[in-house]
């Protein structure tokens, strides 16, 4: 599918675009750091992540898709359900497997170390959902590609899957303020900036909530949902508690700390 490249970066960099100009003229929270330090740090993590994939997963989840097709593995190639129910089954599975891989990134210690890159960050904003260690984005596609190949998920539901998730991550993350009218009802859906944010305290029984990036649903199934942090909007910390200077706006800084003694 050549188009697939396409269309996933058109919407990828018109999203980015519109969430920085909205979180630009409607900002939540003031800054910790300024944008162009951290910006530098945050997109270069996402070059070298994109570089990654491509080295070691040249087809990655959508390639993955047509090749259990073609081979007619994974439950839904022997299903024969229609199209439109395998496309909506598979984006909730997957979302799913999203939210329950960031639960274990979280409780593992293995893997917080990598995940913590993500936390380290001492602001929100749109760039926030960007900033993975490569590491970490490796082990999620793997985890993704063999997901795909069990479900048998059709190729344009995991198309569908990957833009809407790297889209709501940019979004759930945004430094945008959202009138309370229209984030209190669609928060029982998708996962919103404010609901977000608790997730991203320095304390520690709020970060190990709300791990949604998408839909809001299995938050509250699994009872690790947060509405507010104790310090409100505003008052809440972002990042880890050992860093509160500006090294996490480094990327070399932010490429070793999972290999730092004492992280």
């Amino acid at each position: 599918m050549e188009w697939e490249a396409t269309a996933r970066l058109s919407v990828f960099l018109g999203g980015f675009i519109l969430l920085a100009l909205a979180e630009a003229a409607r900002p939540k929270r003031p800054r910790a750091l300024s944008r162009t330090s951290r910006w530098w740090s945050n997109l270069a993590l996402v070059v070298l992540d994109t570089a990654l994939v491509r080295v070691l997963f040249p087809l990655a989840a959508v390639g993955a898709a047509l090749d259990a097709s073609i081979q007619g593995w994974g439950l839904f190639n022997w299903l024969c359900w229609p199209v439109w129910v395998t496309v909506i089954l598979s984006f909730v599975i997957l979302d799913f497997a999203i939210w329950l891989q960031h639960v274990i990134f979280h409780k593992v210690p293995l893997l917080w170390r990598f995940h913590m890159v993500h936390h380290a960050d001492r602001d929100m904003d749109v760039t926030t959902g960007l900033r993975f260690h490569p590491v970490e984005i490796a082990a999620s596609m793997l985890i993704k590609i063999a997901l795909v190949y069990a479900l048998g998920a059709p190729a344009l539901g995991v198309i569908l899957f990957e833009i809407i998730l790297n889209g709501a991550a940019m979004w759930s993350h945004s430094n945008l303020r959202v009138p309370a009218a229209i984030e209190r009802p669609i928060r029982w859906f998708i996962v919103t900036p404010d609901m977000h944010r608790s997730h991203h305290s320095i304390e520690r029984h709020e970060h190990d909530t709300n791990f949604g990036f998408c839909l809001s649903i299995w938050d509250r199934l699994s009872g690790l949902y947060t509405h507010t942090p104790a310090k409100g909007h505003q008052g809440v910390e972002i990042g880890l508690p050992l860093w509160r200077d500006g090294r996490s706006a480094r990327l070399l800084w932010s490429l070793a700390l999972p290999f730092r003694r004492g992280s």
